[in-house]
């Protein structure tokens, strides 16, 4: 395909090469002359491909703790490479892919598509179901968790193609309130709302904890106990509706306190007409309009309740504590500091109370343009990104399944600005978790911006086309500014962390980060070793990502070595130097690669190596494994 042609050109093939030219044909007619440095070589849906990685970086803070590892590609392709490193070893998959809404913000190539697939209503359902039926192979099937945020425009059908894939998981969807104004829109209610679809799989369980997500019941241990108005507020509960729960509140004038309680008063008597106590003034439960409502309770139970200093009286109402509070101070879930004025009790909670999430999420943290847009300028100031994720809300999302997981394996195969790498890290930075996040997005530059940059001749792998693209304009420097703490203009993050982990976000992560291209190999280089170098990262990968990567085949002399090792694994490239590979293999090593074409030689050093060693041969392995990209 000719570099300097379109985006969408029509593959040409290359009839043959003449000194540094190219003769193309397309279907077989018009011949053309082209330099040869002017070809990018393609594949089409189904020709096998042979995937490498590429180190673009890295950053090292985090001590023995495994890398974040970030992949630039396209996220089909990458999940196939991740089928050697991760196959039934993911802990949860978070999505957020396009919303198929017809913006023209959508930076994947729709071109995937099988002519032949089954889906009428749209190529975004085929363009998803080909990349969840690999995310289902990297999930673990035991106990593991797939999210997928989604608007209105494909909730309905991604519901049902997920109901489709994943038949044996239960899956649940909650809406989540992410922009409570509203998005105007003609003649369409005001969208305050998104969707998430939680795919459960195996014993996969949702971990309650303090927030219900939905009420102020939710929230941190800590917090004060909750005086509720005794008043009902329904319409329904009107005077009569329950007769024994209309009745009189005593008041003292001077000290404020609840001086006694009155009987039930019965509907045809007139409330004005009750006697009241000598330097007190009675308080009913009346709307403000004057409308007559009853109380909550009936006058033993509010009378216990003052007794214990759990009621007490707010000028024109009385406030009691719910059945719930008073149980937690009885059972020391809250304790009493100190009682006020009245002798109502000064209480807060001190453990967490368990409660699950409910299915709607009404969350301050959530919204979009201040957890997301706004905090992401901080990080990459002066660069855009259409419709961040608040960083809370993935966060929140992916706590209620790896909380308790501290050294789970977090997906993201949409990464877009790299929102679910930085909220790992702030899950790790609140329990001292080793949780890795992988993260993969493509380099795609808007339909927008690819119009404008090909009318100033600026082409696909041109650098400032590629310095324009996603992930170098916005992913990379967004993670290594939340990391380090500081931006890519060499100034501190400004602002604090809030919601649950306050700090300064100059402080940074104790995290790791490794930082990946995804490319495509020549299986003879494969063949006769030479391309370990871009075989390396994925034998890494394999191994945990954790430590340094094994990536030289030579000594600095230019010979070759004969293995390598570190604390996770090991490359055993000359196997007859198996002897001394294993005298040295330390006892932490969980992963070691064999690169030999004999089977025999393979399990004998296997038969060498202790138990419970995941053993690799090298490259039969990488080329059944790796040839991706085949029609299924």
């Amino acid at each position: 395909m000719r570099r300097d042609a379109p985006p969408k050109a029509t593959p040409q093939a290359v009839a043959r090469v003449k000194g540094r030219e190219a003769i193309l044909t397309a279907d077989g007619e018009i011949e053309e002359r082209v330099a040869c440095d002017k070809l990018v070589v393609v594949a089409e849906f189904g020709e096998p491909i042979y995937p490498g990685l590429r180190r673009l970086g890295s950053i090292d803070r985090g001590g023995r703790k495994p890398a974040h590892v970030v992949i630039k590609g396209e996220n089909y392709h990458a999940l196939e490479a991740l089928r050697f490193s991760h196959a039934g070893r993911v802990d949860c998959i978070y999505i957020d892919p396009p919303y198929n809404t017809g913006a023209r913000d959508w930076k994947y190539d729709n071109d995937y598509v099988d002519a032949d697939d089954g889906y009428r209503h749209s190529k975004w359902l085929a363009f998803m179901e080909r990349r969840l039926r690999l995310a289902k192979e990297l999930l673990n099937p035991d106990d593991s968790v797939l999210i997928v945020a989604i608007d209105e425009k494909e909730y309905s059908r991604l519901g049902l193609l997920l109901g489709q894939l994943f038949a044996d998981a239960q899956i649940q969807m909650v809406t989540t309130v992410i922009k409570p104004e509203g998005t105007g829109r003609v003649n369409e209610f005001s969208r305050t709302n998104e969707f998430l679809y939680f795919v459960m799989i195996g014993r996969s369980q949702i971990n309650a904890g303090p927030d219900n997500m939905y009420d102020r019941d939710g929230s941190e241990s800590g917090r004060a106990v909750e005086w509720r108005n005794l008043r009902r507020r329904e319409r329904t509960s009107v005077r009569g509706s329950r007769p024994r729960q209309f009745y009189a509140v005593f008041v003292d004038e001077q000290s404020g306190k609840i001086h006694s309680v009155g009987e039930p008063i019965p509907n045809e008597v007139d409330r004005d007409s009750v006697s009241v106590p000598p330097g007190t003034r009675a308080v009913y439960p009346l709307r403000p309009n004057g409308d007559e409502m009853i109380w909550s309770l009936i006058p033993s139970s509010l009378r216990e309740l003052v007794a214990k200093g759990y009621a007490r009286s707010n000028g024109t109402s009385i406030q009691f504590l719910n059945s719930g509070t008073v149980a937690a101070i009885e059972n020391g879930s809250a304790v009493i500091h100190g009682y006020d004025d009245q002798g109502a009790v000064i209480a807060e909670f001190t453990a967490p109370k368990s409660l699950m999430p409910k299915t709607v999420w009404t969350r301050e943290a959530h919204n979009s343009q201040a957890g997301g847009t706004l905090l992401l300028k901080r990080f990459v100031p002066g660069r855009e990104f259409p419709f961040p994720k608040s960083l809370y809300a993935v966060e929140d999302a992916i706590r209620f399944f790896v909380g308790q997981k501290p050294s789970a394996t977090v997906l993201d195969f949409f990464a877009g600005s790299g929102t679910t790498t930085h909220a790992v890290a702030r899950l790790n930075r609140q329990d001292d978790g080793a949780r890795q996040s992988i993260s993969i997005t493509n380099n795609e530059v808007s339909a927008d911006e690819a119009s404008e940059l090909v009318s100033r001749g600026v082409l696909p792998g041109d650098q400032h086309w590629e310095d324009v693209g996603i992930f170098h304009h916005v992913t990379r420097p967004r993670i290594t500014a939340a990391v380090t703490g500081v931006t890519s203009d060499g100034d501190l993050v400004k602002g604090d962390y809030k919601f649950g982990d306050e700090f300064p976000m100059a402080e940074g992560f104790e995290e790791n980060v490794e930082f990946l291209e995804l490319k495509y190999l020549d299986i003879e280089d494969v063949e006769l070793d030479l391309a370990f170098e871009s075989v390396a990262p994925l034998l890494w990968l394999r191994a945990g990502g954790t430590g340094p990567v094994i990536d030289r085949r030579c000594d600095d002399s230019g010979m070759p070595i004969p293995f390598g090792l570190t604390d996770h694994y090991g490359v055993l490239f000359d196997p007859d130097h198996w002897r001394a590979f294993v005298e040295r293999l330390p006892e932490s090593v969980t992963t070691v690669f064999v690169v030999t074409d004999s089977p025999s030689v393979f399990a004998s050093v296997v038969a060498e190596l202790p138990s419970g060693v995941d053993v690799v041969r090298l490259y039969e392995n990488y080329l059944s494994t790796f040839a991706i990209n085949r029609r299924r």
